[in-house]
């Protein structure tokens, strides 16, 4: 379906105006203000909240299969969640996931 293009340059300059705003009146307006020690508590936990969002979906419902859960990425998963909490770093829990991840694809084709 075709977008006009009047709407489209309209809708474009529009969800700018409101990303800007949306991000300003966090950072503009409190920027200089110190936060409370309950909100910086919470807001230290956004990514965590928000990466297991991001990958649950890919993890569970892949595209790849038709969003059929297969073992790799299960597996991959797994090891991922595995070595960071072993390790508690990031790098080597990606390195671990995606190694898995190719090793068993490799195994299962």
């Amino acid at each position: 379906m075709m977008v006009d293009k009047t709407v489209l340059w309209t809708v474009i300059p529009a969800m700018a105006v409101g990303t800007y705003l949306i991000r300003f009146s966090f950072l503009g307006f409190l920027g200089a203000t110190p936060l409370p020690g309950w909100l910086r508590r919470a807001l230290r936990y956004t990514a965590v909240a928000v990466l297991p969002g991001l990958v649950a979906p890919a993890v569970l419902w892949p595209a790849a299969t038709g969003g059929e859960p297969d073992p790799a990425r299960l597996m991959a998963a797994l090891a991922t969640l595995v070595v960071g909490f072993a390790t508690r770093s990031m790098l080597p829990a990606i390195f671990a996931g995606a190694a898995t991840l190719y090793a068993v694809q490799a195994l299962l084709a």
